[in-house]
């Protein structure tokens, strides 16, 4: 037979797109359409309904850059349509391409009720399945005039104060029109044989079986008479349609998503403004389709539809009743998980399934993070402690350069828990269900012969959307379809409840899921990771003494909705573009004005905790909140300072500089003001490699290939300069208590001005770089060669730390060049090693190389400043003060307490006297991470620490406070059954017995 394919397969493209999609609106009248420009921000619905509209037409301009235009569309169902199906076609002007990232609208009744959103795919609305005739149709839609921002160009729309005012969309149609339901099924059924056919092999029968359908079904239809003929069409097809799968297709669960981000290349209010057409519109197919489950994430956001949509909330909630609207992932929002904090990851478990317990009644179980720029080795048991078992994931299909291995496996963290982890084949989070996609997941599942299964997510994404009809009627197409996998929508826990059944020894992976991607989110927007960490020490502050305050002194009240508040906030802007510094411009001053509102809050709430313990007096006390001793003030108390060591002297050393002494640490400045020095003189040992220097500012170009403030690509590092021009050095402090070296140096349209400190009694170098930062595409780094020989490096991660090679033998080591650590990094070699500490840096790289001497020099820089120009093209600039430290000879538990004491400040607060610890541990590995009252308001106080070093610890809690009994919990502070806490003494002191990383929370119950 002759080979005709290409033939048909074009006749069908040009068919379909000309002649048939056109004709499933097939009678149209126009709609009377007015507008109104609100001013400013987002007005209430009842302002909008009220507002002066004014005539305007088809093809008007509309819509400055995040401008809110309500329109009124008004009409009658002409008479003659009576007995057909009616909708009205409101086009905002929508690009088909860009579904979440521009114009959208929210439809409403004149009453103020939500009707359905309208967006690319989704511009529609029913008016009735079988009209009367002369029905008067009313709508107020609400339309977002949001900037289209993909273009990866630096662009200044991404801020209100500097976007543009003209109109950015044209009104393109408002119409009703008749519905011609057998056209659109014809639709449908064409482009689900058409891409299942594609997707099949030329030697396929199947393949030619369904040429010769569509084939005939084209003869059948009359182009003249679409609507008429349609049904014939269909006819032809019925066959190849009905034909069973292969019983060993690949099942698919399909699960209704809209992947919303919280911010992204919109500011927050607009995500509030998303969330909520998308959930009108998933309600509203739910009441057409009974079979369609959608999944939504992110407590935040339905907590925002209870708050500014409680009419359309109620309607979620009887659908999550119903068993369709499925809240997933447990988390208070989809966080970046590389640089939260410990006690901020497990608050995102505790306040998102807290909201899903007490609004709907519901426990998740699975962990939906499927767009995070990689995940933490800490994870897996933090998910199991919130009483969680599943995680997916799908962003590691974006690494560069290693094929991760496994898309159904065990994931074992660093304390050895297992979660059972599904990582979708099909490669996106915002799957269209159709032939290619689908094809792809059967394709490239890595669990051939073991599992049979994978689920995907679809639905319109990342600016939200969700899925539409034509998703449905794909998945009902290709539920038992021969040649395409079979698709079934349902839950996600159904998915993993098969999906482990099928496979209960699946493969393990032990450690950190990296992301060899979107590596410079550990360093973009500086000010905003600063505002996070400081944030959350103030709340590890804030916490214990307002807990101690309530425990201690009569009449202090615990503020517990304050504290919920401010924990919500800070949880909130480590959602996954605003943490990582990928948002707009208006995203990230936004979060400097919170963290300074933040900071001024938790500050006012720690001093009154503060002053309520000490008293009335004159004595100055130093409230420590680090978790162990310093200067003689126990770890969570106050008291005076006890002060130690020798004074600390300054000499000028030989050829310029300086040298600091203080008995312990001997550190040299030299004449360019960079440290060439500093000797540890208890254990004779040199830290900074020969012929090095350290604290060394160095710069780069930053111009990585595709996605700006997200990656830094390796070729960077083949340009460097090293910045020891000298402005000024002198030394700015001096005395037997510390001295300070003060550096100030130029470069580029910058400065900086470090300030080299060294305390009496410290085996620390304080060192704190201010920054004026106006370059442009450049990477600022702090290095410090170490006289090291480490294979290995340890950086601290949530409730613990993780090690990473130096070298590169393998792609695997070679992709971790630029890495994460949180308060600290650390190296060394038997017997020795050094702690590079930090107060708000998260990006760090380390290097090795062999000297012509045969020693080893591990190189350890700090990422310190980056200045990609998209999204937003002022990223960083400005003032920075950024704060590290250099410990020499430190091991793992140095390295924990200098982190703590570098990041946790001491507070000074006069009163009567000293304040006892609220409860204390005797074992330094065990380190306490949070002091709080029990969210139940029973007055209960938990207690989590974890061990610190990655070693088995025995150690004692001490309550100081009477305390009838200690029960082991989760993070949500339920009964655990474990048996890390003992039996509590009649003194209050209970044993406690912890492996490795182990987490454990104690609750205390006050007598």
């Amino acid at each position: 037979m002759h080979d005709d394919r290409s033939i048909t397969e074009h006749r069908l493209r040009r068919v379909l797109k000309e002649r048939v999609k056109p004709a499933v609106r097939s009678r149209a009248v126009p709609l009377t359409v007015e507008r109104w420009e609100a001013p400013g921000e987002p007005v209430p619905v009842a302002e909008g309904l009220a507002a002066h509209y004014e005539p305007c037409a088809i093809g008007d301009p509309w819509g400055p850059a995040w401008g809110t235009t309500w329109f009124k569309v008004t009409g009658t169902v002409p008479a003659d349509w009576a007995g057909r199906t009616v909708e009205a076609v409101l086009d905002l002007g929508f690009d088909r391409m860009m579904p979440g990232f521009q114009c959208e609208g929210l439809v409403h009744r004149a009453d103020g009720g939500e009707v359905k959103a309208l967006n690319p795919y989704n511009d529609w609305v029913r008016v009735a399945d079988r009209a009367e005739g002369g029905e008067h149709v009313e709508w107020y839609v609400e339309a977002a005039s949001n900037p289209v921002l993909v273009d990866h160009a630096a662009t200044y729309e991404g801020d209100l104060p500097t976007s543009g005012d003209q109109p950015l969309y044209r009104l393109a149609r408002m119409e009703l029109t008749v519905f011609e339901t057998e056209v659109w099924e014809l639709v449908q059924d064409l482009e689900v044989l058409y891409d299942l056919m594609t997707q099949l092999d030329t030697a396929d029968a199947r393949r030619h079986e369904v040429l010769r359908a569509l084939g005939a079904a084209l003869d059948a239809l009359d182009l003249g008479d679409v609507p008429g003929t349609a049904a014939a069409a269909r006819g032809c097809l019925a066959r190849v349609l009905a034909a069973p799968a292969n019983a060993s297709a690949h099942r698919i669960s399909a699960v209704g998503h809209a992947h919303i981000d919280s911010a992204w290349l919109w500011p927050l209010r607009e995500t509030v403004r998303k969330v909520a057409r998308t959930a009108s519109n998933m309600v509203n197919l739910m009441d057409q389709h009974p079979e369609f489950v959608f999944a939504m994430s992110q407590a935040q956001q339905l907590d925002w539809i209870k708050t500014y949509r409680p009419e359309l909330f109620e309607r979620v909630k009887k659908k999550i009743a119903d068993g369709q609207f499925v809240p997933v992932g447990g988390m208070w929002v989809e966080s970046d998980t590389n640089m939260v904090g410990g006690e901020a990851m497990a608050r995102q478990f505790l306040y998102g399934k807290k909201f899903f317990l007490d609004e709907f009644g519901i426990e998740t179980q699975n962990v939906w993070l499927p767009d995070s720029f990689g995940y933490t080795a800490a994870m897996p048991q933090i998910v199991r402690l919130s009483g969680s078992q599943w995680f997916l994931t799908q962003k590691i299909s974006w690494s560069q350069v290693n094929r991760f291995p496994h898309h159904t496996f065990w994931w074992e963290g660093i304390d050895g828990t297992r979660v059972f982890t599904h990582f979708p084949p099909v490669d996106t989070y915002n799957s269209d269900l159709g032939g290619a996609q689908l094809a792809h997941a059967a394709r490239n599942y890595r669990e051939k012969g073991h599992g049979s299964r994978s689920l995907v997510p679809f639905g319109w994404g990342d600016g939200g959307g969700g899925p539409t009809r034509e998703h449905l009627a794909r998945a009902r197409r290709q539920r038992d379809l021969e040649g395409s996998p079979r698709v079934r929508i349902e839950r996600p826990d159904a998915f993993f409840e098969r999906a482990r059944a099928e496979y209960e020894d699946a493969p393990v992976w032990a450690g950190e899921l990296y992301l060899e991607l979107h590596r410079g989110t550990y360093t973009s927007q500086a000010k905003t990771k600063q505002g996070n960490r400081r944030s959350e020490s103030l709340l590890r502050e804030a916490e214990l003494w307002t807990a101690t305050a309530a425990v201690r002194v009569a009449g202090y009240a615990y503020p517990y909705e304050d504290l919920e508040r401010i924990w919500k906030t800070v949880l909130l802007h480590q959602f996954h573009d605003i943490l990582p510094g990928s948002s707009i411009a208006w995203v990230h001053r936004e979060a400097r004005e919170t963290y300074a509102a933040v900071r001024e809050e938790l500050q006012g709430i720690t001093l009154a905790a503060q002053q309520a313990l000490a008293g009335q007096g004159a004595e100055q006390l130093v409230f420590n909140c680090a978790p162990h001793t310093r200067r003689g003030v126990p770890a969570g108390g106050a008291g005076r300072p006890t002060e130690a060591g020798e004074p600390v002297t300054v000499e000028e050393r030989h050829g310029g500089g300086h040298i600091l002494a203080n008995g312990r640490l001997l550190v040299e400045i030299d004449g360019r003001g960079l440290i060439v020095s500093v000797y540890d003189l208890e254990a004779r040992r040199e830290t900074v490699a020969p012929g090095t220097a350290a604290n060394l500012l160095q710069i780069h170009p930053d111009f990585p290939n595709m996605w700006d403030a997200w990656d830094i690509d390796a070729f960077y590092r083949n340009r460097v300069t090293d910045l020891v021009e000298l402005d000024r050095l002198e030394v700015t402090g001096s005395g037997p208590r510390s001295a300070t070296v003060r550096v100030t140096r130029s470069f580029g349209r910058s400065g900086a001005v470090q300030q080299i400190t060294l305390r009496a009694g410290a085996k620390t170098v304080d060192l704190v770089t201010e920054v004026d930062w106006h370059e442009t595409e450049k990477f600022l780094k702090a290095a410090f060669p170490l006289d090291v020989k480490a294979e290995r490096t340890a950086s601290e991660t949530q409730f613990g730390h993780v090690y990473r090679a130096t070298h590169t033998n393998t792609s695997w080591e070679a992709a971790k060049f630029e890495i994460c650590a949180h308060r600290w990094i650390h190296a060394e070699e038997p017997g020795w090693g050094v702690a590079l500490l930090n107060d708000s840096t998260y990006g760090h790289d380390v290097t090795r190389d062999v000297r012509a001497d045969g020693g080893q020099t591990t190189t350890v820089r700090l990422s310190l400043l980056r200045a990609p120009r998209y999204p937003d093209p002022e990223t960083d600039q400005g003032s920075h003060t950024l704060g590290f430290s250099l410990a020499p000879g430190a091991g793992i538990g140095d390295a924990v307490r200098e982190g703590h004491a570098l990041n946790l400040p001491e507070r000074v607060v006069c009163g009567a006297g000293p304040v006892a610890p609220l409860v204390a541990v005797d074992e330094d590995a065990v380190v306490v991470e949070a002091v709080k009252l029990a969210e139940d308001r029973s007055g209960d106080v938990v207690v989590r620490l974890y061990e610190s070093r990655g070693g088995r610890a025995r150690a004692t809690l001490t309550a100081g406070f009477p305390i009838t009994d200690a029960v082991e919990s989760d993070l949500l502070e339920r009964p655990l059954a474990g048996s890390a806490v003992g039996v509590p003494t009649p003194e209050g002191r209970i044993p406690l017995t912890l492996r490795p990383f182990q987490i454990v929370t104690v609750r205390l119950h006050r007598s």
